[in-house]
């Protein structure tokens, strides 16, 4: 049996990010005949908490993998299993607690949305976008000041030739439904502190991001059309740059209210 689809396929084809996982685990489990061992552990990537499904083994013998020369991985009741224990060590929900607790610890109104955020980023993008502006018309779900935590992983259907990551495009698309208000920002950030294949975690945008820019020359339509939002971010100077945190639990999405 052959891959329909290796990884690089599904992550630029817009998989999301279980369905890419999915996809390392056959490429694992054809490279080395099965990743559930006793000495195959190895921390994943998920959205939310599942500990079913937080296993995978270490790639030996790649090439005869993707033949299918060696068995697909092994399913409930298989014996390798005897030896497996899964262990939640870190999550995305406590990544967004810790963001809303040190909010709290400023002075701001602070609650976590969900860890459940999923889907194109820059239609995420946008609905992000709208519940700073529910804040700003209405006070709700918190009044100012706050900071509205939510967690996940986007994806990006890669139809241009630009550079950028998921959680800068999302910061890109978002800037457009936060244009003209005041005393806004939206951070969108990668955990483990690299954005697609950038040196930047994510960027953040506000109120005044689109008038900058154009002030630079800088077309923010024809950026987002290119998938070309690291270049749009670096211009601007609206990148996050944290390095390599070794750690990775999904992405985090904080929404600022002063």
């Amino acid at each position: 049996m052959r891959f329909s689809r290796t990884p690089r396929q599904a992550d630029a084809g817009g998989a999301s990010a279980p369905e890419g996982q999915r996809a390392r685990w056959n490429l694992v489990a054809r490279a080395t005949g099965g990743y559930a061992t006793p000495r195959g552990e190895q921390p994943v990537e998920q959205i939310g908490d599942h500990s079913e499904t937080s296993s995978c083994g270490v790639v030996e013998r790649v090439r005869a993998g993707l033949a299918g020369d060696l068995p697909d991985t092994p399913k409930p009741g298989d014996p390798l299993f005897t030896y497996t224990q899964s262990v939640i060590v870190g999550s995305n929900l406590l990544a967004c607690l810790a963001a809303a607790s040190a909010a709290s610890e400023m002075g701001l109104r602070s609650q976590v949305l969900t860890t459940y955020v999923e889907g194109e980023a820059r239609e995420v993008g946008r609905v992000l976008a709208g519940l700073l502006r529910e804040v700003d018309a209405s006070g709700h779900p918190l009044a100012r000041p706050c900071l509205l935590v939510a967690g996940g992983e986007t994806t990006v259907a890669v139809r241009g030739q630009g550079l950028g990551g998921r959680n800068q495009e999302l910061a890109l698309a978002a800037a457009f439904g936060l244009r003209g208000l005041r005393n806004v920002l939206l951070a969108s950030i990668g955990t483990d502190g690299n954005d697609g294949p950038t040196d930047a975690a994510g960027a953040f945008v506000d109120g005044s991001t689109l008038e900058r820019a154009a002030a630079l020359g800088l077309d923010a339509q024809q950026s987002l059309a290119d998938n070309d939002s690291y270049t749009f971010f670096d211009r601007l100077g609206d990148l996050i740059r944290t390095g390599p945190t070794n750690t990775n639990v999904n992405d985090i999405y904080l929404l600022f209210a002063f």
